[in-house]
C-alpha cells in the first residue's frame, strides 16, 4: 500500500471516529468538542491538496511506507 493511500485511510478513521465521539446522536458520544478534531483533519486535507506536500506522508514514508509517485 502506498502512503498516499494511507494518508486517506487514516484520515477517513479519524474522521469517522470524531464524528461518532461529536455527534450527541452517536451511541459513543463523549463530547461535541471532538467535532474540532474532525475540523482539523478536513483542513489538512485541504491544505495537503493545496501544497502538494503533508506531514503524516513525509512521515510514512520514513517508516517504510512506498512511495504513490
Amino acid at each position: 500500500m502506498t502512503s498516499w493511500q494511507l494518508v486517506r485511510i487514516i484520515a477517513g478513521i479519524f474522521i469517522l471516529l470524531s464524528l461518532a465521539l461529536g455527534v450527541p446522536g452517536s451511541p459513543i458520544f463523549h463530547s461535541v468538542y471532538w467535532l474540532w478534531f474532525t475540523a482539523f483533519v478536513g483542513a489538512n486535507l485541504l491544505q495537503s491538496g493545496i501544497t502538494r506536500w503533508c506531514l503524516l506522508e513525509t512521515i510514512l514514508r520514513k517508516l517504510g511506507a512506498q512511495s504513490g509517485n
